[in-house]
């Protein structure tokens, strides 16, 4: 079971609303218990009030189900129960501004209930958060145009990849440090948090960590391998294999995803995960295996935060009104990190960074990522009927 509430930073799209959030339960009055089965849906709710209360939903079925606090109207959540067992009671709390509310129950392998609507007055009239509901029909664009998107990227990441490893036979250091970059920036534009590449993305970009034998270990494979390699002085006819073995990866990575589907239910997570992992570890140095490029790993994760969020404008635009913040925020930290691009096409290496511009820059991202977390709950596919 999940319990969960709109963030404040969602969009209401109805002319009365309710802020949803976690309150301590009164102790005026016994909670209302509000049931919920396949034949009825939101009874129980006889003294309806305004401002914090708690309902004890109370599954009287035989099968699982989902419940939803909605304005009847529009069909706008204001709050969630996810996998409400039978004969079992959970909480939602809730802070409730005058309006027009209702449940919703959706029980497993049957369709959506709507109980009795429930008018609330003398309270206030301010207009609370909530969210119009994402469908799986509702993904089916963004989703065809991010898979698109990758396989376009992907097209680009083997071509990369076959220029290293043709530099990496010719035994130019230079030119394979030069296409090892390209290459890999290719592939972090990518957006692969959240598993969008499964053990594909181990085998490509994957570190040594929790590696018996650590940089050594012949399971340590991919990008981080060869810049080991190439930037710690290690043969380059010894690098042959590796830089084989990775433009193989690629093309089987290219070849498995244009035969599979990207999960609706990934789509938003990956706005806010990207650059959560690049917080974690492209802004500690945890990936860096010598070439110094964390900061151009960071500015290509922005890229790819910024394609996820591209094909999802259009559903977020009318339910995310901090969207235009979080466009200033990409801008702001877009160019905090261009700053550490050199006039010769170099990086600066993130421990040659300044600390108040390295302070600067770590508190741009985690704005940034703060702001992107709502997206997840926003653009997740919802029953509604």
């Amino acid at each position: 079971m999940r319990a969960r509430w709109i963030v404040a930073a969602v969009v209401v799209a109805a002319a009365a609303g309710a802020v949803v959030a976690f309150w301590p339960d009164s102790a005026d009055a016994p909670d209302p218990e509000i049931a919920v089965s396949r034949s009825a849906c939101g009874t129980g709710w006889s003294d309806p009030k305004p401002g914090p209360q708690t309902f004890r939903l109370h599954n009287t079925g035989s099968v699982t189900a989902e419940v939803d606090l909605i304005d009847p109207a529009t069909g706008v959540i204001y709050g969630e129960v996810e996998g409400l067992g039978a004969a079992t009671t959970r909480p939602l709390q809730v802070n409730l501004g005058n309006g027009s509310y209702a449940f919703r129950c959706l029980p497993d392998d049957a369709g959506a209930i709507v109980g009795p609507a429930v008018r609330i007055s003398g309270g206030t009239e301010r207009t609370g958060p909530g969210v119009a509901p994402v469908t799986h029909n509702d993904l089916l664009g963004p989703l065809k145009a991010y898979q698109q998107h990758v396989m376009t990227g992907l097209g680009e990441l083997v071509a990369n990849t076959g220029a290293l490893k043709n530099a990496v036979h010719g035994g130019d250091r230079a030119a394979s440090e030069a296409a090892w970059l390209t290459a890999h920036l290719a592939y972090e534009r990518l957006g692969a948090a959240y598993d969008a590449f499964g053990d594909s993305d181990g085998a490509l970009n994957g570190t040594d960590d929790g590696l018996p034998g650590g940089p050594s270990d012949a399971g340590f494979t991919g990008f981080h391998r060869l810049e080991q390699g190439l930037w710690h002085n290690e043969d380059t006819g010894a690098l042959a294999g590796v830089a084989d073995q990775l433009d193989s990866d690629a093309r089987a990575l290219q070849a498995s995803f244009g035969t599979s589907q990207v999960d609706g239910n990934d789509l938003g997570l990956r706005a806010h995960e990207i650059m959560e992992n690049t917080l974690q570890f492209e802004l500690t140095g945890r990936t860096d295996y010598g070439s110094g490029t964390n900061l151009a790993t960071a500015r290509a994760n922005l890229d790819g935060t910024r394609a996820v969020l591209d094909v999802l404008r259009p559903l977020l635009t009318p339910r995310y009104p901090d969207l235009s913040k979080v466009d200033t925020w990409l801008t702001r930290t877009q160019s905090t990190l261009d700053a550490a691009h050199r006039p010769d096409g170099s990086w600066t290496p993130l421990a040659q960074l300044p600390q108040q511009q390295r302070q600067k820059l770590n508190a741009d991202v985690s704005e940034l990522t703060e702001l992107l977390a709502p997206i997840a709950a926003i653009a997740e596919p919802r029953r509604v009927s």
